[in-house]
């Protein structure tokens, strides 16, 4: 591994994002418009906007990074340019870093413009403040980069990468615990939902939405989904060769 080209190819990534309005629009733009429509589609239940939308901060940036990371990723590699940067001195572990980096950068700016708009222009009120809420939404992210990089490594077009979107997402999504408790929900579907990153996310929301100060629940959730986003990367890197053959 080396420093310099884990930040030279994360340089590269950021470079391409940046000529790319329509990705652009999809980071920064879509996540706070559709909280935005949240808020009006709940209209005249103010009380249950304010207590969904915080949760939707650790589903929104999973959902749009996942997209953005599996369809670049897959890009790359149809394209020939992660087979020329194998017959370069960059190794596996290079490439899978600097993406999660040039990623984590994007991440970072679209946790602070989604919090924002949640916070100063949605006034939502949020127990555990405008850092906190930060920080859940930035884990998030980087949860669905990691599961991006992770799932391209399994689909030969874009399409595919957004045909494992269901495979990956919806099922965590629906079991979650963000349309009905998981302790009223069947044994079989808590004890899944307990092995999924998306629940630690949105209950690390949770707590930040009821509880004014950063407690061990907090950091239980936020380790549990930072440990997803680590073990994501390495299979990530594990499995990019597979691409590489015709």
């Amino acid at each position: 591994m080396s420093i310099t080209k884990t930040f030279a190819t994360a340089g590269r990534v950021l470079g391409q994002l940046r000529h790319d309005p329509r990705t652009v629009v999809l980071l920064f733009i879509l996540p706070p418009v559709l909280l935005t429509l949240f808020k009006y589609v709940f209209h005249d239940q103010e009380k249950v906007f304010d207590n969904i939308a915080p949760m939707l901060l650790g589903i929104f940036p999973m959902i749009m990074m996942f997209l953005i990371t599996s369809i670049a990723t897959l890009r790359e590699r149809r394209s020939g340019t992660l087979e020329r940067l194998m017959t370069m001195p960059v190794s596996k572990l290079d490439y899978v870093l600097g993406y999660a980096l040039a990623f984590s950068v994007v991440a970072l700016l679209q946790a602070i413009i989604t919090s924002g708009v949640l916070l100063y222009m949605l006034n939502v009120s949020v127990a555990g403040g405008a850092l906190a809420t930060i920080v859940g939404a930035v884990a998030a992210a980087l949860l669905g980069t990691a599961l991006g990089l992770f799932a391209s490594a399994f689909a030969r077009t874009e399409f595919q990468a957004i045909q494992f979107m269901p495979a990956f997402i919806f099922p965590q999504l629906l079991i979650c615990g963000l349309f009905v408790a998981r302790d009223h929900m069947a044994d079989l579907l808590q004890w899944i939902a307990n092995i999924m990153p998306l629940t630690y996310s949105v209950d690390l929301m949770k707590q930040v939405t009821t509880a004014a100060d950063w407690t061990s629940v907090h950091t239980g959730d936020l380790l549990v989904v930072l440990g997803f986003t680590i073990a994501a990367l390495v299979l990530g890197s594990i499995t990019i060769r597979r691409q590489e053959r015709p």
